[in-house]
């Protein structure tokens, strides 16, 4: 008996590999999948602005880090003691402007560079729906569609849904200006599979097909583009609430592993799999904490994970595992 629905998903053209930049941004979701592959050792920059959830704010952010934009205080706004910005997710204000300037910029800076020379940028939707903001938001320009609303009175904003064209439209031009920025650069489009039920049932799902009729009308015009249906994987395959937190929003930890090997093996071949899972076992065995350092069987297995990381390293020498081995090397008494 079949308890979930399974259903083929096309193939990268040009699987990815621990060569390859990998930028990540967008919703939440965005960071489970970043997180997965940065603790698979690849080189990854995700959220350069933070959590984003919306196609304006994605692509403003985009265009932002591709013109090296520089923030100054008349950017920012105080509420509740701190000082934000409207583009920028809450992790990125302080308790002074100097202080949200300085993190602003530095990740403006760093996204700049890595940007230029990423191979693939994965973008992550997760709602259509946009909050603009009224004449009484703080420094504010009406219209001005806020990124996050750093819990700011429901009376500074306006909500809105985009509809398909003006999705194809804000992507479309975000997209030909990162192509002259970047020719080399692939783009893989995903759906985020958090229900964002603050806007009802109904309105998600409107929200939702917005985003995937915008995205999949941009992949059939646009070689560089692929499409990974990390939504339809969770609804459709999966389609349990057994898959979802205690807040039925958000997919748990099993959704989001079972998304992850799909993503490896629709996106990857099969010998950066196979280095996947060597390096998983690496990182396993250091995370392991012994009752007994100093134990004979302790100290064998620090120096089998040190010979296996040196022999990987040895094969791979772009990996970035020396600080790993410096761990088993350093903790070695025999």
């Amino acid at each position: 008996m079949k308890f979930h629905a399974e259903f083929d998903i096309q193939k990268l053209n040009q699987p990815i590999h621990h060569r390859h930049k990998i930028m990540l941004i967008g919703s939440c979701f965005t960071e489970n999948i970043g997180d997965k592959l940065s603790n698979a050792v690849f080189n990854v920059l995700q959220n350069p602005n933070g959590i984003l959830f919306n196609p304006v704010s994605v692509a403003e952010a985009i265009i932002n880090i591709i013109q090296k934009k520089i923030y100054t205080e008349d950017d920012l706004f105080f509420l509740n003691d701190i000082w934000h910005s409207w583009q920028f997710h809450s992790r990125f204000s302080g308790i002074t402007s100097i202080e949200a300037i300085q993190k602003i910029n530095t990740s403006i800076q760093t996204a700049h560079q890595f940007l230029k020379n990423t191979d693939y940028l994965i973008i992550t939707l997760g709602s259509a729906w946009i909050y603009t903001l009224t004449e009484k938001a703080a420094n504010s320009q009406p219209g001005t569609v806020a990124a996050n609303n750093h819990k700011a009175p429901a009376e500074w904003f306006q909500k809105k849904l985009m509809d398909t064209t003006q999705i194809i439209t804000v992507l479309g031009t975000m997209l030909d200006r990162l192509g002259v920025f970047n020719p080399n650069i692939k783009i893989i489009l995903t759906i985020s599979p958090v229900r964002h039920l603050r806007e009802g049932a109904i309105n998600n799902n409107r929200s939702k097909a917005a985003l995937i009729n915008a995205i999949h009308y941009l992949v059939e015009q646009l070689p560089k583009l692929y499409y990974f249906p990390a939504y339809e994987l969770v609804i459709d395959d999966l389609r349990d609430y057994r898959f979802y937190t205690e807040d039925l929003v958000h997919p748990n930890n099993a959704a989001t592993a079972y998304v992850w090997n799909k993503l490896m093996n629709a996106c990857m071949n099969s010998d950066t799999i196979a280095l996947i899972k060597k390096i998983e076992e690496i990182n396993i065995a250091r995370r392991h904490v012994p009752f007994n350092p100093s134990t004979v069987q302790h100290q064998a297995f620090l120096k089998k994970y040190a010979i296996l990381t040196e022999a990987l390293l040895h094969e791979f020498p772009y990996l970035p595992l020396a600080e790993t081995l410096h761990y088993f090397k350093k903790s070695t008494l025999i």
